[in-house]
């Protein structure tokens, strides 16, 4: 499949009434291990993971081209599967980023507002779709609003309202879903869905939001776990050599998945 047949087949996953389900990746081991699964209908990148692979911190500290290079890395480890990548909040110039991600092959994104005014978040997004549509790649934005993460002590239904207000004009500049990370409980699914329509909100998977079966019930287009997958790793990791310093071996059980 070409980039435009990949975005095109992405975009159809998130529009479906099945929930789409994508296993956070950050290297390209971690990729082809996710990638050989059945069930893996997409990949996704977790910017934090990727620069922490890197040793940088979160937030655009690792440098641009090292991160793509990881990203076309991955592209490469997931074959025909269509990859979605975590851009941050555009590296300084969010459609000249989605430009360079296309060209490693990255048919979507998750692009932040970071919290800043709407009218430049919305330019933001109409730049992505716009750098997108030059390559000839229906790109699919899943915009992500960062109005609970950044709420700090403001009200829950201010932080909600804002989440709406944002999700919806984001929708309307053309972006593909509206990624709201956050503790997200059943009510604050229900009012963010009835916001934006079905299919439309994409959420993450932390303790307290409702399980997969109930978020698809509800509407919900998409749920990812950025960068809890690399921690689940890192603690078996981290086990295994505790067991292996107090006179222990390899966890029975290992399989050889490089």
């Amino acid at each position: 499949m070409n980039s435009a047949e990949k975005a095109a087949a992405l975009r159809q996953l998130h529009t479906d009434p099945e929930l789409l389900v994508l296993v956070n990746v950050w290297d390209a081991v971690s990729a082809r291990v996710v990638a050989a699964e059945p069930r893996t209908r997409a990949l996704a990148t977790a910017g934090h993971s990727v620069a922490a692979s890197f040793g940088y911190g979160d937030g655009e500290q690792v440098p641009l081209d090292l991160a793509l290079t990881m990203v076309g890395r991955i592209v490469v480890a997931a074959g025909d599967l269509p990859v979605t990548a975590d851009l941050d909040g555009g590296f300084g110039d969010a459609g000249e980023t989605v430009r360079r991600a296309v060209g490693v092959g990255v048919v979507g994104a998750n692009v932040e507002d970071q919290l800043l005014p709407l009218a430049e978040s919305v330019a933001k997004v109409e730049a992505v779709v716009a750098a997108g549509e030059a390559e000839g790649v229906p790109f699919v934005l899943n915009a992500r609003t960062d109005a609970f993460v950044r709420g700090g002590d403001r009200p829950r239904e201010v932080v909600l309202a804002d989440a709406a207000e944002r999700g919806r004009a984001y929708l309307e500049a053309g972006a593909t879903s509206v990624f709201v990370p956050g503790p997200l409980d059943e009510d604050a699914v229900q009012q963010l869905v009835e916001a934006f329509g079905p299919q439309r909100l994409s959420v993450i998977g932390f303790p307290g939001v409702p399980p997969q079966a109930r978020l698809a019930e509800l509407g919900v287009a998409r749920i990812t776990y950025g960068p809890l997958t690399q921690r689940v790793a890192l603690t078996a990791l981290q086990d295994a050599t505790r067991g292996i310093y107090a006179g222990g071996g390899i966890p029975e059980g290992t399989r050889d998945l490089n």
